[in-house]
């Protein structure tokens, strides 16, 4: 393995999933990881002085909003994927 590929593991990890393994859950996966890390790096930044507290909660809740957004239109999806093949 390189060392980007290390540098890139390391900074930006990924874990497989073990759940059902629809379009949609593979999805939300991918959103939830990339929201872990996005939070990650605004605790570290708040936590380092270099962000205020205030502009880290805003962060957050403009990170969370966009995963509650997309959380519901996959489940919408889901929804209306169910309907049409039962």
């Amino acid at each position: 393995m390189d060392y980007s590929s290390l540098k890139n593991n390391f900074f930006y990890p990924r874990y497989p999933y073990y759940g059902d393994s629809t379009t949609e859950n593979l999805s939300f996966n991918g959103n939830l990881q990339n929201f872990a890390q996005k939070i990650s790096y605004i605790c570290n930044l708040a936590t380092a002085g270099k962000l205020s507290n205030s502009k880290a909660y805003q962060q957050i809740e403009s990170l969370w909003k966009e995963l509650s957004a997309t959380h519901n239109v996959l489940i919408a999806l889901d929804d209306s994927e169910s309907q049409h093949n039962s």
